[in-house]
C-alpha cells in the first residue's frame, strides 16, 4: 500500500492550529512520487488533560472519575468531576470553533451527548453493586474502558470538524464501539472499519482507543492508543508508521540538559526503544512495536513543531555504524526493594513465591540483582502496592529483613555500546558530578548500562552522563552538523 498510518500525541493534539498546519494541511509526497494530502491516517490521542480527569494523573496519581467512582463514596464526588471533565471538553470547543457557531454547537452536543450516557450508566452500575450479589471490581476495568473512550472520541470528532472546515475531505473512524452488542477482536474491529476506506480520498480520523473483546486498557492500560495505531499499520500494509511527539527523539531530555546540547538521534533500532519504553520513555509501547517489527514496518518519530525535520527513524536493521552511546534517559521514583535472608543460600526454588507476589502486586519491575543470600527488585509503582509487597513478603519469609528505599535510575543506551572502558568512563563522569553509584548493571549485549543513584541526584547524574559519553564523545560530532 502507499499510505502511513500517523498517531499524534496529546500535548501536540492541544495546540491544534500547529496540527492543522505542520501535519494536516501540510502535502506530503508518497511512494509513488506524487504529492497529496491524503493517503495519510491519522489515530489522535485525547487533548492533554483530559484523560488524567477521567481517569487518574499519570504523575501525581490526583484521582479522575474513574478513581473516585471506584471509591465509592456516598457523596458520589465523580459526578462533579464528570462535569469539571465536561467543562474542559467545552471550553476546548469554544476555542477551536469560535467562529463558526453551528459547527460549535455540533460539537458540543456530540461529547455531551456522550458524557450523558456514561454518567447515567456509572449510576445504574452504582445501583446494582449496593446489591450483594453484584461487586463493582468485577466491572472496573470495564469503566475504564468506557471513560478512556471519551477522550479519543472528543479530540477524533473535533478533528474532523475543523478538517471539514478548510475543505478536506476527513472521515471519522469512531472504534469505541458505542452504542452495539457486536463484541468483535481488536483486529475484527479494525478490519471491518477499514473496510470501505478510500486512502485517496479520504483522510480518516481514527480514535485512538479501540474497543474490543480483548480488552485494550486490561493489558497495556494508558498504552492502549499505541497498540490501535500499530494494528491498524499492519492490518491495513501501510508503508510507514509514524509518530508526532511534541519533541525530538534525542539524546537527552533538553530540560535536564539544555537544549542546545541535545540533538536528534536521526536512526536507532527497535532494541534501543525497547530499552527506553522499561523506563517509562516510550517511543512506542514493545507489544505494539512488535507488529510493525515483524510486517518491516518503518516507524518514525517526528516533532509536531518543526515540520521540515526527517525526524527519528527507528528499524529492524539499524546498528551504529561506529559504537557509541546514542540516548542517556531514567526515571526518578523508583523502590529498591531488598530482602536478606542466609536461608536462601543454596536454595533454587526460594525466590518461586517472591517472583509470584511481585507480579501478583502490580509493580513494573525495571531490573533487579542478587547475590548469595540478598534479592533486590527496583521498581515503579505507587506506595500502596510497595506496601503491600512489603507486606506480604514479610509473611511468606519471616525470617527474612526486608526494607525499601526510594532511588532514581538512569541509563546509557545504544545500539552497539561495545566500548573498551566505557563503564569506566561513566562512572568517573558520576563520580566527578558528586554522584554516588548505589548499584550498576550492565547486560552482555552492550545496548544499555544502568546506574541506581539517590532519588536527589537524578538530574546531577544525567547531566554528568550526558556531557562525558554524548557532548564529550568524538563519534557524534559529523551528525550535530547533519
Amino acid at each position: 500500500m502507499n499510505h502511513s498510518v500517523e498517531k499524534i500525541g496529546g500535548t501536540s493534539m492541544s495546540r491544534w492550529q500547529d496540527v492543522l498546519q505542520n501535519i494536516w494541511l501540510r502535502p506530503h509526497t508518497g511512494a509513488d512520487g506524487n504529492s497529496s494530502l491524503y493517503q495519510r491516517v491519522f489515530v489522535v490521542s485525547a487533548y492533554a488533560g483530559i484523560t488524567n480527569g477521567l481517569l487518574e494523573h499519570k504523575k501525581s496519581g490526583e484521582p479522575g472519575v474513574y478513581a473516585l467512582f471506584a471509591e465509592m463514596d456516598d457523596k458520589h464526588p465523580w459526578q462533579d468531576k464528570l462535569q469539571q471533565v465536561l467543562q474542559q471538553m467545552l471550553d476546548i470547543n469554544a476555542g477551536m470553533f469560535a467562529d463558526d457557531a453551528v459547527t460549535r454547537k455540533r460539537a458540543d452536543q456530540f461529547i455531551s451527548e456522550r458524557i450523558g450516557d456514561v454518567q447515567e450508566c456509572l449510576q445504574h452500575l452504582a445501583a446494582v453493586c449496593s446489591f450483594g450479589h453484584f461487586q463493582l471490581d468485577d466491572h472496573l476495568h470495564r469503566v475504564r474502558e468506557m471513560l478512556s473512550a471519551l477522550g479519543e472520541a472528543h479530540s477524533a470528532y473535533n478533528s474532523v470538524q475543523l478538517l471539514r472546515q478548510h475543505e478536506v475531505n476527513a472521515r471519522f473512524i469512531d472504534l469505541t464501539n458505542w452504542v452495539s452488542d457486536d463484541q468483535q477482536s481488536l483486529d475484527e474491529h479494525i478490519a471491518s472499519a477499514f473496510a470501505d476506506v478510500d486512502f485517496a480520498r479520504e483522510m480518516p480520523i481514527v480514535t485512538g482507543y479501540t474497543q474490543c473483546r480483548e480488552g485494550l486498557m486490561r493489558t497495556f492500560d494508558r498504552g492502549y492508543s499505541e497498540m490501535t495505531f500499530s494494528r491498524i499499520a499492519t492490518i491495513t500494509g501501510a508503508r510507514e508508521a509514524i509518530i508526532h511527539k511534541e519533541y525530538h527523539f534525542s539524546t537527552a531530555d533538553p530540560l535536564l540538559v539544555g537544549a542546545d546540547n541535545v540533538h536528534p538521534i536521526g536512526q536507532t533500532n527497535y532494541d534501543v526503544a525497547d530499552q527506553l519504553a522499561n523506563l517509562g520513555m516510550e517511543a512506542i509501547h514493545p507489544r505494539a512495536a512488535a507488529g510493525l517489527r515483524k510486517q518491516n514496518i518503518l516507524l518514525r518519530v517526528k516533532n509536531t513543531f518543526e515540520p521540515e525535520h526527517s525526524g527519528t527513524v527507528i528499524r529492524n536493521d539499524y546498528c551504529s555504524s561506529t559504537p557509541k552511546v546514542e540516548i542517556i534517559a531514567g526515571t526518578r521514583n523508583v523502590w529498591a526493594l531488598e530482602l536478606f535472608d542466609q536461608d536462601m543460600v543454596g536454595d533454587p526454588a526460594y525466590g518461586q513465591r517472591m517472583n509470584d507476589l511481585v507480579l501478583e502486586s502490580g509493580v513494573r519491575v525495571l531490573t533487579k540483582d542478587y547475590n548469595a543470600n540478598t534479592v533486590t527488585f527496583y521498581m515503579k509503582g505507587n506506595s500502596r502496592r510497595i506496601n503491600w509487597l512489603m507486606e506480604r513478603l514479610q509473611q511468606v519469609y519471616p525470617q527474612a529483613d526486608v526494607r525499601v528505599e526510594k532511588l532514581a535510575l538512569v541509563s546509557a543506551i545504544g545500539s552497539d555500546m561495545n566500548i573498551p572502558g566505557l563503564l569506566q568512563q561513566a562512572a568517573g563522569a558520576l563520580s566527578a558530578a558528586g554522584v554516588n553509584i548505589r548499584s550498576v548493571h550492565q547486560a552482555l549485549r552492550q545496548v544499555d548500562m544502568m546506574f541506581l543513584v539517590s532519588d536527589s541526584d537524578y538530574a546531577a547524574a544525567v547531566k554528568a552522563l550526558h556531557g562525558q559519553l554524548i557532548e564529550q564523545a568524538d563519534t557524534w560530532p559529523a551528525q550535530k552538523l547533519a
